[in-house]
């Protein structure tokens, strides 16, 4: 196995202000930006050539991963021009592929956070003979997922969308957004348009009889696409819970990077990531958040399982908890922020203005 392509190119609504000036992937979690985890993790399982799908802010990959070789890799980037979807990214890139027809070719999404076998993924693969396979876990409510029921060896048998009554919940396996095609099939994808691979491709496939297998593996898992599962994935990355090699430092109870200055009495705690040059107050209490770089937070304010943006700044007894705080915005002291309200990036919020507000 040695071939991947990487679909980072979505615009990452769901988690804004966070990828206003970021792409999603590289987002900071457990201190480096959160593709570095799945490129790393790829390298380990023998991959070595990688494909990145961009389009949303395309001009941030290339920059700072470059070629590559210092992850061990050789990456090459392509933009689309026009969002093509899952489907239509895949095929769009199907060209920088040295695979062979038969080939294996490792697929995942930019935005999932696991600690998925790959190696396995791939031997289901070639052992079974699939046309495409894919890694499923299993979800204790499925309700927000397509499900993917398979029969008494794997094999899938259809893609039913999210359920809306408990009849139509026929299992909890869940597309859990890595996969292996046979290079061939990729060529079979529509060229120039939009395609959804998980409403378009794999049922299309499945209708004409193609084997398509799946490979349940319910290790960690986690969808980040929203801030609350971004924070809480970037502190299972520092906790040890999400096994990655690429975290920055020995797993525990907090990550501090270089440069971050915290004070002696501060609390830093839950896996809270303080990032490069970032400074926390007197009497600071932090917990289960990441405090992105160059980020203030000023004496006696306390954050829980919340992100700070880069070059934000925290006042002093603020409390926050379930919040996103763009770049670069300016929370007062003595303010209380709840239930997941987002400032956007470069707001002002005077001393004391707000007690309490949700994310509506």
């Amino acid at each position: 196995m040695t071939e991947a392509i990487l679909l980072v190119g979505g615009k990452g609504t769901r988690l804004r202000p966070l990828t206003v000036n970021t792409p999603k992937p590289m987002v900071p979690a457990a201190g480096v930006p959160f593709l570095t985890h799945q490129l790393v993790r790829a390298r380990a399982a023998g991959v070595d050539h990688i494909v990145l799908a961009t389009s949303y802010l395309a001009e941030v990959f290339e920059p700072y991963f470059g070629d590559g070789s210092d992850l061990g890799l050789h990456l090459e980037y392509v933009t689309e021009e026009e969002p093509l979807g899952t489907g239509g990214a895949i095929r769009n890139v199907a060209d920088r592929l040295s695979s062979g027809p038969g080939d294996p070719v490792l697929i995942f999404n930019g935005d999932i956070l696991t600690g998925l076998d790959i190696e396995a993924l791939v031997t289901t693969h070639e052992t079974s003979g699939a046309d495409v396979s894919l890694h499923l876990t299993r979800v204790d409510d499925p309700r927000a997922f397509g499900l993917v029921p398979t029969d008494a060896s794997g094999r899938v048998t259809a893609f039913l969308e999210k359920p809306q009554t408990p009849e139509e919940i026929v299992t909890d396996q869940i597309n859990a957004g890595a996969y292996v095609f046979t290079r061939s099939v990729i060529d079979t994808i529509p060229a120039g348009r939009p395609v959804s691979v998980e409403r378009e491709t794999f049922p299309g496939l499945l209708g004409s009889g193609a084997h398509l297998q799946g490979m349940v593996d319910s290790t960690y898992w986690l969808d980040l696409g929203t801030p609350q599962a971004f924070v809480r994935g970037s502190a299972d990355l520092v906790l040890g819970h999400a096994p990655s090699p690429a975290v920055p430092g020995r797993c525990g109870d907090r990550l501090i990077l270089d440069s971050a200055d915290v004070a002696p009495d501060a609390k830093v705690t839950g896996g809270t990531v303080i990032g490069a040059g970032a400074v926390v107050g007197e009497g600071a209490r932090i917990d289960g958040s990441t405090v992105l770089d160059n980020a203030v937070v000023e004496a006696g304010a306390v954050i829980t399982d919340s992100l700070i943006g880069a070059g934000a700044r925290i006042g002093a007894r603020s409390v926050l908890t379930g919040a996103v705080i763009g770049d670069g915005a300016r929370v007062g002291a003595d303010n209380e922020l709840r239930a997941g309200i987002r400032i956007w990036c470069g707001a002002v919020l005077p001393d004391g203005s707000v007690r309490f507000s949700s994310d509506q």
